[in-house]
C-alpha cells in the first residue's frame, strides 16, 4: 500500500531509471535505496521519447535502450527482489509503454510482481479515464501529476486522485535546479482542502537542504536527476554511492 511509506512521517522517494547501465546494477541499487531509508521508490521504464525528463534522465533512458532492456525484463527483476524490499514501488514510464505492452496485461503484471502504482506523466488528468479504469480493475495506482498550471484544476485532480499526489515544483523538464522558487503552498493548500491522499513534490531537488524544504511543504520529497547523474558517473560501481547519497537526503527528510 501506498500510503504505507507516509505512515512514519515525511517520505523520501528516489527515482531510479531501469537498465541503466545493466539490470543487475538496477537491482543492487534500489536494495541499497532500500537500506538506507527510501520510503517508496519510482521506477523508470525507459522509453524512447521521454518528454517530460531533462537530458540527465533522457541520457540514460537512451543507454537502458541501447543496452538491450525490455519491460519483461523489469517485471522480473521486480519479481526477483520484491520479497526482499518492504516498501511501496511504483513504475513511472509513458503511456505508449502500456499501450504497446497492453493496459490490461501490464497492470495484471504490477499486481502480480507487487508494484503499487504507476505514474504516466503524459495522459493528461482529462484523458486518464481508459488507464484509471483498467489500473482499478487490477488493484494498481494511477498516480496524478499537480504542476503550477493545474491551477483551476487542482481541486478536481486531487478529488480523484489515488495512492499519492506528484507535485511537479517546477515548469520544464526533470533536472536538478539551484533553486525551487516556485510558490508551492497554495497548490498544496488546495489539495489538502480536496483530499487526504499525501503530496510530495519532485522536479528539481538536487541536495538535502531542497529535499527537506520541500518535504517540509509537503508530505515527501521525490528525487531523480541527481541519482541518475551519480549511475552515469559511476556505472555498476555506482550502487554504494547511490547508497550513500539516498542516506543523506532521507535523514534531511526525515527530519523535516
Amino acid at each position: 500500500m501506498i500510503k504505507s511509506a507516509f505512515e512514519k512521517g515525511k517520505a523520501f522517494i528516489p527515482f531510479i531509471t531501469c537498465g541503466d547501465p545493466d539490470i543487475e546494477t538496477t537491482e543492487k541499487i534500489v536494495k541499497e535505496a532500500y537500506l538506507n531509508g527510501a520510503d517508496l521508490i519510482e521506477l523508470g521504464i525507459p522509453f524512447s521519447d521521454p518528454t517530460a525528463e531533462g537530458p540527465v534522465i533522457q541520457s540514460a533512458n537512451t543507454r537502458a535502450l541501447k543496452n538491450g532492456i525490455t519491460t519483461d525484463g523489469i517485471f522480473d527483476m521486480v519479481e526477483r527482489i520484491r520479497g526482499d524490499i518492504k516498501i511501496p514501488l511504483v513504475f513511472m514510464t509513458y503511456a505508449n509503454v502500456v499501450y504497446s505492452y497492453g493496459a490490461d496485461r501490464f497492470t495484471k503484471r504490477c499486481t502480480e510482481t507487487g508494484i503499487d502504482g504507476i505514474i504516466l506523466p503524459d495522459i493528461p488528468f482529462e484523458e486518464k479515464g481508459e488507464f484509471s479504469s483498467v489500473c482499478e480493475k487490477n488493484g494498481v495506482d494511477l498516480i496524478s501529476l499537480i504542476a503550477p498550471t493545474s491551477e483551476k484544476r487542482i481541486s478536481m485532480i486531487a478529488k480523484e486522485a489515488k495512492g499519492f499526489i506528484y507535485v511537479v515544483s517546477s515548469l520544464g523538464v526533470t533536472g536538478e535546479r539551484k533553486s525551487i522558487d516556485t510558490d508551492l503552498k497554495p497548490i498544496i493548500d488546495t489539495i489538502r482542502e480536496n483530499t487526504d491522499i499525501p503530496c510530495a513534490v519532485g522536479f528539481g531537488i538536487s541536495n538535502p537542504e531542497q529535499a527537506a524544504k520541500m518535504a517540509s511543504l509537503s508530505d515527501g520529497a521525490i528525487v531523480g536527476s541527481a541519482i541518475i547523474k551519480i549511475m552515469e558517473k559511476y556505472g555498476k560501481d555506482s550502487p554504494s554511492y547511490v547508497g550513500e547519497f539516498v542516506k543523506a537526503m532521507a535523514d534531511a527528510v526525515h527530519e523535516s
